[in-house]
């Protein structure tokens, strides 16, 4: 039986769209930027699985001058990914801030994070109670954190909503209470994109883990994109579905017969099939793994990398709505 070798690489995609950053992202920016003289903590969120892509440089000019604490969310999904040397890596690049790693249902995870706020609560004793900002992208667990620390925190139920697509949360959020003594109270803030995404291979990453609603990128190729991390990763995690195959399409129709994913006519349907895949690889049913590199230099290179992929505000604008109204006339043809 032959071997089977998994693609070296994903081809670039070119006519991928890379901007997902709506009306409501800039408004909450401008909100945040001008709330910061309010609030004594900033609580910045990152997907565990994409540390440098769920980065989002916006917030370094729009929040500069408050104490962050770095926290890492959906550790659950990477789970034992990292070793102490990538942890350790990962601290530096956000020094002098303090780093966390978390999952919302791991108590004390989530106790570390709320007894940090607490310290800082303490330190600048607002008679009035201390206000904190949560930011970060677009659906990296920034609600599903608020909620864990009101429960852990007041013992009270939920009080922002939640949801597996990005963009539930659309404008800066009431102050919820988390802590009685010393009080806090945690802004809930929308996800905030970034203006314009480098190359084609981040924005599939950003796709993977849902910073973007599933109707912006073809679910077909988002699953393509899946299969080859899964490759790379361990093929036999999929086995109960399908033997190590490169071919996304095979993949697909293979998975949707079994699954009872079909058309009328009986054929799979192939983008029903791609999505499921797609929200088991998300609940961490098909491997929990990362999908960026985690090194004492991988910032670094992100940073030169994203510097010399920049280009001008004017310009990434005027792309990101021309690859905007595209995506809208598209979806116009197919509806009519």
């Amino acid at each position: 039986m032959a071997v089977f070798i998994p693609r070296p690489n994903f081809p670039q995609l070119d006519s991928l769209v890379r901007s997902y950053f709506l009306g409501h992202h800039q408004a909450a920016l401008t909100e945040m930027s001008q709330m910061l003289s309010t609030v004594e903590l900033i609580i910045e969120c990152r997907d565990h699985r994409v540390p440098l892509s769920s980065r989002n440089p916006l917030f370094e000019k729009a929040l500069a001058g408050r104490e962050r604490l770095m926290v890492y969310t959906k550790k659950d999904l990477a789970q034992g990914t990292l070793n102490k040397i990538q942890k350790n890596a990962i601290t530096k690049w956000h020094s002098p801030n303090k780093v966390m790693f978390s999952d919302v249902n791991n108590f004390l995870d989530v106790k570390k994070i709320l007894s940090y706020a607490r310290k800082t609560a303490k330190q600048v004793d607002n008679l009035t109670g201390s206000r904190m900002l949560i930011v970060g992208m677009p659906n990296v667990g920034k609600s599903s954190l608020l909620n864990a620390l009101r429960r852990v925190g007041v013992q009270r139920k939920k009080a922002a909503i939640t949801g597996g697509q990005p963009g539930v949360t659309r404008k800066i959020a009431t102050s919820v209470k988390v802590s009685e003594d010393p009080l806090i109270y945690l802004i809930d803030s929308p996800g905030v994109f970034v203006p314009y995404v480098p190359n084609s291979e981040t924005m599939l990453k950003l796709a993977l883990v849902g910073c973007v609603k599933d109707t912006i990128i073809p679910p077909v190729t988002v699953a393509d994109y899946l299969l080859y991390r899964m490759n790379l990763h361990d093929p036999t995690i999929y086995k109960k579905y399908h033997e190590p195959t490169n071919n996304i399409l095979d993949f697909l129709a293979k998975v949707g017969k079994e699954t009872g994913r079909l058309m009328k006519g009986g054929e799979p349907d192939l983008e029903a099939t791609a999505l499921w895949i797609v929200g088991r690889w998300r609940n961490g049913l098909l491997g929990r793994f990362m999908l960026d590199p985690v090194d004492k230099d991988a910032y670094q290179r992100w940073l030169e990398e994203e510097e010399s992929a920049g280009k001008s505000n004017t310009r990434l604008k005027k792309e990101a709505k021309a690859e905007r109204l595209e995506a809208q006339r598209a979806r116009n043809v197919a509806m009519a």
